[in-house]
C-alpha cells in the first residue's frame, strides 16, 4: 500500500496515524512540537524535517493543524507542500479553518496540478474510524482519497465546492460552544447553590433526560475528575473556531446572537490564562467572574 502523509501529529493527527498503522499502512509525518514528534514515533510514524519532505514521499497528504495561519505556511510556505508536491498529488485538510483560506490554498494547488480537499473532522479522537467528514472539493479528488479516508471515517459526505466542508464544521463548532458554555455555567451555578457538581453530573447522566449528550458526558466527567491538562480540545482552539464561525456568519449578513455571547465567555476563560487547558475548565472561569464582579 502507498504511504500516507500526515502533517500535524497532535491529538487528532496521532489518532489517525495510529489507525493507519494498525491497518498496515506506512505513515510519514511532520510536526514542529518535540512532544508530538516523540508520541508519533512511539506509535510507528516516520518523522520528516519539513512538509515538503512529506509531499515528496506521499501521494496523499492529510493535514491536522490548529488554524488558517498554520495551513497557509504548511501549504504555501518556503518549506511547504507545494514546493515539492508533484502533479497528481492530493492535499486533504482535516483541520478547522475558514472557507476562504481553503479556496485560496485550493487555487494555488490547482495551478500546480495538485488536488485539494477540505474534510474537517466531526468526531472526537477516541472515535477515530467512526468520524464523519463533510467534504469540499472536486469529486474526482474525493474519490481518490476515499479509500484512505475510510480508514478513519464511517461517513464521507461530498458537500460541494472547496470550502463547503469548512462551513459545516464551523456551524457544528457554534453548537459545540453552546453545549460547552452551558455545561460550564450549570456546574458553576450548582456549586454556588450548594449542589456538588459531581452529584449533579452523576444524577443527570443516570437519567434518560434529553439533555444527556455525549459532549455533556465527556465535559462533566472531566470536571468531576479535575482533568484539564491533557486537553482533548483546548479553550484556545474553541476560541479560534467560534471566531471563524462568527466571521463567516457576519460575512453572509447573519451576525449570530448566541454565538457572540458565548464567545465572550470563551474569551473570558482565555483571558484568565486557561487557554491551553481542556474546555471543561471553563466552569472555573464562571466562578472567577462571579468572585470579581458579583
Amino acid at each position: 500500500m502507498e504511504a500516507v502523509g500526515i502533517i500535524g501529529a497532535g491529538v487528532m493527527g496521532l489518532a489517525a496515524g495510529r489507525k493507519f498503522i494498525e491497518s498496515g499502512r506506512r505513515v510519514i509525518a511532520f510536526d514542529t512540537a518535540p512532544k508530538a514528534q516523540e508520541k508519533a514515533r512511539q506509535v510507528g510514524m516516520e518523522m520528516t524535517v519539513s512538509p515538503a519532505d512529506v509531499a515528496r514521499l506521499c501521494p496523499i497528504i492529510l493535514m491536522f493543524l490548529p488554524g488558517p495561519a498554520q495551513i497557509i505556511e504548511c501549504v504555501a510556505g518556503p518549506t511547504g507542500l507545494l514546493q515539492t508536491a508533484a502533479s497528481g498529488r492530493i492535499i486533504v485538510d482535516l483541520s478547522t479553518v475558514d472557507p476562504g483560506t481553503t479556496r485560496r490554498m485550493a487555487a494555488l494547488a490547482r495551478d500546480k496540478g495538485i488536488g485539494y480537499v477540505d474534510a474537517p473532522v466531526l468526531g472526537r479522537p477516541a472515535s477515530v474510524g467512526k468520524w464523519a467528514l463533510p467534504v469540499g472539493g472536486q469529486a474526482e479528488d474525493i474519490e481518490r482519497c476515499r479509500p484512505i479516508l475510510a480508514a478513519v471515517a464511517a461517513k464521507i459526505m461530498h458537500i460541494g465546492e472547496s470550502g463547503s466542508g469548512n462551513k459545516i464544521k464551523l456551524l457544528n463548532q457554534m453548537m459545540f460552544s453552546a453545549i460547552n458554555a452551558m455545561t460550564a455555567e450549570m456546574m458553576a451555578v450548582a456549586e454556588k447553590i450548594g449542589v456538588a457538581p459531581k452529584l449533579l453530573y452523576e444524577t443527570i447522566t443516570s437519567s434518560q433526560a434529553g439533555t444527556v449528550s455525549n459532549l455533556f458526558i465527556e465535559l462533566g466527567k472531566n470536571i468531576t475528575n479535575e482533568k484539564y491538562d491533557e486537553p482533548t480540545f483546548s479553550v484556545d482552539l474553541l476560541c479560534k473556531d467560534v471566531r471563524l464561525a462568527i466571521e463567516m456568519a457576519k460575512a453572509h449578513g447573519a451576525p449570530p446572537l448566541l454565538a457572540g455571547l458565548i464567545q465572550f465567555i470563551n474569551e473570558a476563560a482565555q483571558a484568565q490564562g486557561l487557554g491551553a487547558r481542556d474546555t471543561a475548565v471553563m466552569w472555573k472561569a464562571c466562578r472567577s467572574f462571579w468572585s470579581r464582579h458579583v
